[in-house]
């Protein structure tokens, strides 16, 4: 596996995923041809041209030909996918439901779909439709028994303390990230460093393995490459291909200290209070304060605690305290060990190790 991580090949990904070992990467991210067909040439109503996709690597023969194509490379996908690992994709309505269809074939377990909804779409000029103002993914595991990572404390982090949504917004990719050549974008459908950070930071870990079957110009590789994530990416167009290994080599890897993420509360062992208090981590008759030592609790025996005409458990008292129908007295109550206060739920390892 060593030899083929944090490298990118020119080359067909059928025939290049068929090389790799099966059960060898955490996470796929696929951006694969959206078969728009578009057939003629889009104009602006002052005659310019647009620049949509019409390039012959989005185009197929028929849709037997395009469903055979994502069949096969699904299937490739999952065989090369941990136990445990999970898979996005994403489309237009051209081709997303297809890829979800062949999903559900696969045996893949859908997690969820997301709307990419664009700040900046593109305008249907010709007045005809709807503006197309977003994108689908589809997140699933590679099986319904599968532990897929998500760090969903992260990604509440991210969101201002609020549980983060499926809908997400962001611009199309544009300024100084969008790669040009004499002018023109080198690719049509160059997606923003913006929506694979939060793509790897919510479902891989920090030296997880991910993988892109259509690199492109190597967004997916770059991200990975700054968050500190091994990765391998195959692309078959010279032009995408040489656009990526040079903006791979200019990325820097953030700092290793700087990649650590909040940890999810379900990760943290299930301790009941009371069991600390039986292995006599924690002695009955006891106080547990708060973190100014302005309030003190004792401890009963039966692992409940006492404050002033208030008894229950650490967390019934804490939530009394603070005036809140719940609250977690894991994070609010401390205990004097030889002198220094440790919180609580410090102690939960004490517990562990004696496990």
């Amino acid at each position: 596996m060593s030899n083929i991580l944090d490298k990118v090949v020119i080359g067909d990904c059928l025939k290049e995923l068929k090389k790799i070992p099966d059960r060898s990467f955490d996470l796929v991210f696929a951006d694969p041809p959206y078969n728009m067909q578009i057939g003629e040439k889009l104009t602006r109503p002052d005659s310019s041209k647009v620049n949509g996709v019409n390039d012959k690597w989005d185009q197929f023969n028929s849709l037997v030909h395009y469903d055979n194509f994502c069949k096969n490379w699904l299937s490739e996908c999952k065989r090369i996918l941990k136990d445990n690992g999970s898979i996005w994709v994403i489309g237009t309505y051209h081709n997303i439901f297809r890829l979800g269809y062949h999903l559900q074939n696969l045996n893949y377990w859908l997690l969820n779909d997301v709307i990419w909804t664009k700040n900046n779409p593109m305008p249907n000029f010709r007045g005809t439709r709807f503006t197309n103002a977003h994108e689908t993914l589809i997140w699933a595991s590679k099986t319904k028994k599968s532990k897929y990572t998500f760090n969903y404390q992260s990604l509440k982090c991210l969101n201002d303390d609020l549980q983060m949504r499926s809908d997400w917004k962001f611009p199309i990719c544009n300024g100084k990230e969008r790669l040009k050549s004499n002018g023109k974008k080198v690719h049509s459908t160059q997606k923003p460093e913006a929506l694979l950070h939060r793509i790897i930071l919510a479902t891989t870990n920090k030296g997880d393995s991910i993988i892109d079957p259509f690199l492109g110009t190597g967004t997916t590789a770059v991200v990975a490459k700054k968050l500190g994530r091994k990765y391998f990416g195959i692309e078959k167009e010279k032009k995408y291909f040489a656009a990526a290994v040079e903006r791979i080599k200019k990325t820097k890897i953030i700092e290793s200290s700087f990649l650590d993420t909040l940890q999810n509360n379900k990760s943290k062992p299930r301790v009941p209070f009371g069991s600390l208090v039986e292995l006599g981590i924690i002695k009955p008759g006891s106080s547990i304060f708060d973190q100014d030592k302005k309030i003190n609790a004792k401890i009963m025996v039966d692992g409940s605690i006492k404050y002033g005409k208030s008894e229950g458990s650490i967390h019934k008292v804490a939530a009394k305290i603070m005036g809140t129908e719940s609250y977690n007295g894991w994070t609010y109550w401390y205990y004097n060990i030889n002198g220094s206060s440790v919180l609580i739920d410090n102690l939960r390892q004490k517990f562990l190790n004696n496990k």
